[in-house]
């Protein structure tokens, strides 16, 4: 399956819970040219599972291409939630990860609205190895009195983000840029590193840098990220239409309850058995 163009390997593990994939299979799996995922390869491999709380219909596991197990991921919550959705005939559902409990809905054909809640924002949320307002938080890139990028926001959307307010992605280079901020020293669980380009109060053009996977044609926790930084910083509205390389995501930060509400496309490329 892909959200807007992030892909997913799927495995409906609910029927066999003693199923298993060490981190070397999953990196395989995963892999441009596999006998998965094909020539593209997938960002992320996602097992369905039975739901470990009261009120969940079915937890994800979620592994990034890597191997390592992640907390959350806002494209496969839509991708998972539509499965769930189409098989119980439900148009509403409730998700389970190590983040939490997620609300999701069919907003659409081919396409699901998911209630990410609240944003995390202290430092130790994030979470940052020193004490500091994350708003804007002291990364800079390049020399220190003239740096190419400065003043990224920090947010948690379930995993750790730091977004970058860019005028010119070639400029900014997120392709290296990247990995360099994602094992940056203030980042002790690594980070996901966001280039947001402000096209008004309502539209965002953003790419993203993946931890342990690299660039993504989306990622629907950094788009989250992105909204949330932006408003932080008074660039844009909460209600902001963001466009990614694989398609575009609709993110809300509501003002009553704090909850981001993301909104997007799901698809399905193809089913079978391993």
């Amino acid at each position: 399956m892909n959200g807007a163009g992030n892909r997913f390997a799927v495995f409906d593990a609910r029927p066999a819970p003693s199923f298993v994939l060490s981190d070397e299979k999953v990196k395989s799996i995963c892999a441009q040219g596999s006998e998965v995922m094909g020539d593209k390869g997938a960002d992320q491999l996602i097992i369905m599972r039975a739901p470990k709380s009261a009120g969940a219909d079915v937890f994800m596991e979620i592994r990034n291409a890597q191997g390592g197990e992640v907390d959350a991921c806002g494209n496969a919550t839509r991708c998972i939630a539509w499965l769930y959705m189409r098989d119980a005939g439900a148009d509403s559902m409730v998700l389970e990860t190590n983040d939490g409990l997620l609300l999701c809905a069919m907003a659409g054909e081919m396409q699901v609205a998911v209630d990410m809640g609240p944003p995390k924002l202290e430092w130790d949320q994030i979470p940052l190895k020193e004490v500091m307002h994350t708003h804007h938080i002291d990364v800079k890139v390049g020399p220190i009195d003239n740096p190419v990028l400065h003043n990224p926001g920090a947010v948690n959307m379930g995993n750790p983000h730091c977004v970058f307010f860019v005028e010119d992605f070639e400029q900014a280079k997120p392709d290296k840029v990247g990995p360099m901020i994602e094992f940056h020293p203030l980042f002790p669980e690594q980070a996901n590193v966001g280039f947001a380009h402000v096209q008004s109060k309502e539209k965002i053009r953003l790419k993203v840098w993946e931890r342990g996977v690299g660039m993504t044609l989306a990622c629907g926790t950094g788009a989250c990220a992105a909204v949330v930084a932006a408003v932080r910083q008074k660039r844009t509205n909460r209600k902001v239409e963001v466009v990614a390389d694989g398609g575009t995501l609709f993110i809300e930060w509501r003002e009553g309850d704090d909850h981001v509400i993301m909104t997007g496309p799901v698809e399905l490329e193809s089913e079978g058995s391993l």
